[in-house]
């Protein structure tokens, strides 16, 4: 997803140096940064199977941009998986629906996109707004709540690896998947696959921080009346959700929270 994203940016003639930004972008010091990403898989491909992967970005509000993704089997046609992320812009940052927004690269402050910014980049978007999920309160505009100490699962003092920084010299939002993952609960990674995923990011990991993994079972909610929390609780048991929360762990600033869904593994 990420590098057919870089490469229709770059079809389009925007930088070919992996940032997508536009010249004006550039001009200004301003790169991409990713606010929010959220991924559901349906169905995880087979050795051998082809996937065909669609993908195109447009507005998001005043200050950013969205990315989204649609992921078929390319033999039968098959929806297998669907993505959009949010994109700032930046004086240097990064996108993804993913939301992106854009970052000043020299002061790291988050930035408007401009009205020359903005028109550079909608020539190339859809004329009417489409998304990747089209369905109102669909789970990419779930709110995060913060998870809260004490986690009931942790994974402490885990550090960027060479490979894991991007061109900005800041931690890629891949990474952070994997970094969520690394305090999930084992006999949930034995019996379940992941099903959905959402990140939101809050400050930008660099090289040297230590990072903090916390996990924790996400809390009924209160609304809920007990037969509602019954059914709940047997779904759950099916399909357990999960909170996360990356941090730095010298000073607990918070990097990254996140939220998962998981489903059984089905039988082979």
């Amino acid at each position: 997803m990420q590098e057919i994203g870089s490469n229709h940016a770059q079809s389009l003639g925007f930088s070919t140096d992996g940032f997508a930004t536009t010249p004006t972008m550039r001009k200004m010091h301003l790169i991409w940064v990713t606010a929010r990403m959220h991924i559901e898989i349906y169905k995880y491909p087979a050795w051998s199977d082809v996937v065909e992967i669609e993908t195109w970005c447009q507005s998001e509000g005043r200050i950013g941009t969205r990315r989204d993704w649609i992921l078929k089997d390319a033999t039968t046609g098959e929806l297998i998986g669907r993505a959009t992320g949010f994109i700032h812009k930046a004086n240097l940052m990064w996108y993804g629906c993913s939301k992106w927004v854009m970052m000043n690269q020299d002061t790291r402050r988050l930035q408007k996109v401009s009205d020359d910014v903005r028109e550079e980049h909608l020539i190339f978007c859809p004329r009417e707004p489409r998304l990747a999920f089209p369905e109102k309160n669909n789970k990419s505009l779930k709110k995060i709540i913060k998870l809260e100490d004490p986690a009931q699962y942790s994974r402490l003092g885990l550090t960027p690896r060479r490979a894991d920084l991007d061109m900005n010299h800041h931690v890629n939002y891949v990474t952070y998947i994997g970094w969520v993952l690394e305090s999930m609960p084992q006999e949930i990674i034995d019996t379940h696959e992941l099903q959905s995923i959402t990140l939101d990011y809050r400050r930008e990991c660099l090289q040297d921080d230590v990072v903090d993994s916390l996990t924790s079972p996400e809390p009924i909610d209160g609304t809920e009346t007990v037969s509602e929390q019954n059914g709940t609780a047997r779904e759950d048991a099916d399909c357990p959700k999960f909170l996360h929360l990356l941090r730095v762990s010298c000073d607990g600033q918070e990097i990254n929270r996140g939220r998962t869904e998981w489903r059984k593994k089905p039988a082979r």
